[in-house]
């Protein structure tokens, strides 16, 4: 209970804002700038987007915008880099058309051209940010077009810079900004940024169209019948954070929905590093404050709890109660404080979905759910995926808890497949 209390209060909003008058109050005192640097990597397709969203941010706050150029992420944090890459590539485009923006033609360019674009972006940056021509060389990149040529620049110096500064300051991807001690990836966090930067006075506060909030693009349209499935864990805030609302998205559209659970990353061999798990935290912190979904206080399900778990997901589904389970037990462990790996905390989550404990305590343990879970992952690695929650509806599959806009465009359209 101390340490759920403990984390309740690292993600709360009450010490964000404290945290945020002490860096100000510092800023202020040393007379330096409102600094926001923000990360390129020039191959990566959500930095392509973000570049074009740079020229009308920069003009829009009184800010000193200040960009690196980085070699994209390290090994540990892509697990599947190919994949990776691919997925990027399809869902950076649909990302694009959802915001009205210009997307990625071609998948990852060639090495050579490549490198031709970063030495044109170092050498721009070198003599002047000129964010105008930094958006013309990402075009040419993407759209296979020629490069001109720059004076020579050592590129390799001018990343080794940025890649220091990103891991000094915590933060492994590109397309990210940094401003104060907090982290915005891409053009899907840009209007939290652009909101700090509205309350401290420095511009207008963000718009609240699609175009800046990609998780508004949902509809109240009806749909033909068809069928999600949901890869979702028990320890990912994020599976968490997209449950109820795609349960409510299923319904209102009038979709079955297939709920697929898999083990944590961690519990399949694939590492979650501090940085990765500290970003993680606080993002969903964020997320979870702006749906008005409660979060904080946690009690880390990993191991025995997740197994206990998920050995009561048939008994759940058998009394006609999935939903109502998977959502108590995240909700128990990611806001209230729960323990799931006792009895009485595993108590409390059967009977919160409306189940009996008195059977359940007589099934709990059991190993029959691992063919299915494993029959999940498979499934979800067939997909080119390996994160959560993930969706699959028709041939079309989706990756992340604020896509729910591309499910909806799936059940739409379940012959445009992001994923084939």
């Amino acid at each position: 209970m101390i340490k759920s209390r403990i984390a309740e209060y690292i993600t709360s909003e009450i010490r964000l804002r404290r945290k945020r008058e002490v860096f100000e109050k510092q800023r202020k005192r040393q007379g330096r700038p409102h600094e926001v640097h923000y990360f390129h990597h020039v191959s990566d397709p959500y930095s392509h987007l973000t570049l074009q969203k740079l020229s009308g941010f920069q003009h829009s706050y009184k800010i000193k915008l200040t960009i690196h150029l980085i070699s994209g992420p390290p090994a540990w944090a892509t697990p599947d880099r190919t994949g990776l890459d691919a997925y990027a590539f399809k869902d950076a485009n649909q990302l694009a058309v959802h915001l009205g923006l210009s997307g990625v033609s071609q998948k990852t360019p060639s090495t050579e051209r490549i490198a031709q674009a970063e030495a044109a972006m170092a050498a721009y940056l070198n003599a002047g940010m000129d964010i105008g021509k930094l958006q013309d060389i990402s075009n040419a990149l993407w759209s296979n077009n020629e490069i001109a040529p720059v004076s020579e620049v050592n590129v390799e110096a001018v990343k080794a810079q940025g890649d220091a500064l990103l891991e000094k300051l915590g933060h492994y991807l590109g397309a990210t900004f940094y401003y104060g001690g907090e982290w915005y990836w891409g053009v899907d966090r840009l209007h939290y940024l652009e909101e700090r930067l509205q309350q401290l006075g420095l511009g207008p506060a963000p718009s609240s169209d699609r175009r800046n909030d990609p998780d508004q693009g949902v509809s109240d349209a009806r749909i033909s019948c068809n069928e999600i499935d949901l890869f979702l864990s028990f320890r990912s805030p994020y599976s968490y954070l997209a449950f109820n609302r795609t349960c409510e998205l299923s319904d209102r559209l009038g979709g079955k929905l297939n709920i697929r659970p898999v083990l944590p990353m961690v519990m399949r061999g694939l590492p979650v590093p501090p940085a990765k798990r500290k970003y993680i935290l606080m993002d969903a912190a964020r997320e979870a404050r702006y749906h008005g979904i409660p979060f904080g206080r946690i009690c880390d399900p990993l191991g025995r709890p997740i197994e206990r778990g998920y050995s009561l997901l048939q008994y759940a589904e058998e009394e006609g109660r999935l939903r109502e389970y998977c959502s108590a037990f995240m909700t128990s462990v990611w806001s209230k404080g729960v323990d799931a790996g006792t009895d009485n905390g595993l108590a409390k989550i059967v009977e919160a979905a409306g189940l009996d404990w008195s059977k359940a305590r007589t099934i709990v343990d059991n190993d029959d759910w691992r063919v299915q879970i494993e029959k999940n992952r498979e499934d979800l690695t067939a997909l080119g995926l390996w994160g959560v929650p993930s969706y699959r509806v028709g041939t079309t599959a989706i990756w992340g808890q604020d896509r729910l806009w591309a499910v909806e465009a799936a059940l739409q359209h379940t012959t445009t497949p992001i994923v084939s």
